[in-house]
């Protein structure tokens, strides 16, 4: 059932787009020094959403591993410069999505990538 959900999401649900969108946004952030955590965040991002039925994001600490030190600043600083707005573009997307049956499952997915864009950095997909 997952591996139909991926199918359709990626092609009618908006999975291509948010994947590019991700991966060009961690492009982005890879040509500077400063922004290497945040293009490795950006880069697991646009893999989960690519195809986020049947997975789900983490943190590392769940899975018994250690956070690398200052995850938590760079988590404020990314939740100011641009997870609020991630998060309230998923959102939207996600209520949207809700308000037809068909797109009840696209919605869920919404949610998913909306908490997650809030706070990427340290998570590990499952």
């Amino acid at each position: 059932m997952a591996f139909i959900g991926n199918v359709l999401w990626f092609i009618f649900g908006g999975g291509l787009v948010s994947c590019i969108l991700w991966f060009l946004f961690g492009v982005l952030m890879a040509i500077t020094i400063v922004g290497i955590p945040f293009a490795k965040a950006a880069f697991t991002i646009a893999r989960f959403s690519a195809f986020p039925f049947g997975k789900q994001l983490v943190d590392v600490r769940t899975l018994g591993g250690t956070r690398i030190f200052g995850t938590g600043l760079a988590n404020f600083l990314w939740i100011i410069l641009a997870g609020v707005w991630l998060f309230i573009a998923h959102l939207t997307a996600g209520i949207a999505s809700c308000l037809t049956i068909i797109g009840i499952p696209f919605g869920l997915a919404h949610f998913k990538l909306a908490f997650i864009s809030f706070a990427p950095l340290g998570k590990r997909v499952v």
